[in-house]
């Protein structure tokens, strides 16, 4: 899951509960989703591709405290969530999370978001350029009975890479260890004596894990872990480059309200359940779009040279313009420029040669199959 930029340079912009932290640590803070955020740091170890390439070989500490932590309760839970997201509730067991989607009533996109099974609440994680927006939303359209607690005295950590699980593990405590836990599980743990709820996830494509903790332990948390001979801090642009290689969708960018999710080839997040039922915002075109495919689709492309495409390039097929690049940069790890697209569905077929104009020059790229680099979630031995 991620984000848009500030939407509006007017508005003031928030500190996140690291703001010192970072600062302190030699971070360069910029703009974004509503936040002064740090997109790289100072020090040997600091700048982007740097950052990117620790995160793959040791462990990268994200601070994600942007994005909204929504708690819901009630009676009739799981319906009146089931009426408005695309996800199966029936098979969420407690301790597990799912993507999802938060969705208009013609089927655009709104938000992509976790749901996790706390006891007797559903936690939701959405991405903090709209999280106000998605509030107001589920509060018009959840019934009386459901309550919602925007939990804003929280932060949320995002440690990724696969020497994660060891620094990590040397501080928590719990019913169970650390290391027992697999992709897209949680547990309530505690690190220096705070209590913590941590997922085994990221939006890296890599091992890692996510601390939702009180915002002000915050900065004993991130002292503590980057003590570790594994951990450095990292920034918003390798957290960019990173999940654009894991063929991650950034929302604001791969996905809207004018992108539905089978455009964007996330049919996954509409359970099958779901898909045969509906009931859900959207249903009617989610529905007709599965059975009948769509106009567009979400396509990787690989570029040749070295010269990436950006967000706004147009996609060519001959004279004819086919599509539009939506994220697009130069992957540290493959050493090549990549980019995600939508393109016309005749021309998104792994292997299609297209073309991407870039400062007025066509630059030859090649539909490729994502992610650009392969997942290494830990889905148990």
């Amino acid at each position: 899951m991620s984000d848009n930029e500030t939407p509006d340079d007017d508005i003031p912009l928030g500190k996140l509960p690291l703001d010192q932290w970072h600062r302190a640590n030699g971070a360069r803070m910029v703009p974004f989703a509503g936040y002064e955020m740090p997109i790289q740091y100072a020090g040997e170890h600091g700048g982007i591709v740097a950052e990117h390439t620790w995160t793959r070989e040791n462990a990268g500490l994200f601070d994600v405290s942007h994005m909204g932590q929504l708690l819901l309760s009630g009676e009739g839970l799981d319906a009146a969530v089931e009426a408005i997201l695309p996800i199966d509730l029936s098979t969420l067991k407690l301790g597990r999370q799912r993507y999802s989607l938060l969705l208009d009533e013609d089927g655009g996109v709104l938000d992509d978001l976790m749901v996790s099974r706390w006891p007797g609440h559903l936690h939701f994680v959405v991405n903090g350029a709209v999280k106000y927006d998605d509030i107001g939303y589920l509060r018009e359209h959840l019934p009386d009975e459901i309550t919602l607690h925007h939990m804003d005295d929280h932060a949320l950590l995002a440690l990724q890479g696969p020497k994660a699980v060891d620094a990590l593990a040397r501080h928590t405590t719990g019913e169970y260890a650390l290391t027992d836990l697999t992709f897209m599980h949680f547990g309530r743990f505690e690190i220096a004596g705070h209590n913590a709820t941590i997922a085994r996830a990221g939006y890296t494509g890599e091992d890692g894990f996510e601390i939702s903790i009180a915002a002000d332990a915050a900065t004993e948390i991130a002292d503590l872990l980057c003590a570790e001979p594994e951990v450095n801090p990292i920034g918003l642009g390798a957290r960019d480059s990173l999940r654009l290689e894991a063929g991650l969708p950034l929302y604001g960018h791969d996905l809207s309200s004018e992108i539905s999710p089978i455009e964007a080839g996330l049919i996954f997040g509409i359970n099958k359940r779901r898909r045969t039922e509906g009931g859900f915002m959207g249903a009617t075109r989610i529905c007709r779009e599965i059975a009948e495919g769509t106009a567009r689709k979400c396509v990787g492309l690989t570029l040749g040279g070295r010269m990436p495409a950006r967000e706004g390039a147009d996609v060519y097929a001959g004279d004819s313009r086919v599509g539009t690049v939506t994220s697009g940069g130069f992957s540290p790890t493959l050493g090549a420029p990549i980019a995600m697209a939508y393109v016309d569905s005749e021309h998104a077929a792994n292997g299609t040669a297209l073309e991407c104009e870039v400062r007025k020059k066509r630059l030859p790229a090649t539909v490729s199959p994502m992610p650009f680099v392969p997942h290494n979630y830990f889905r148990g031995n």
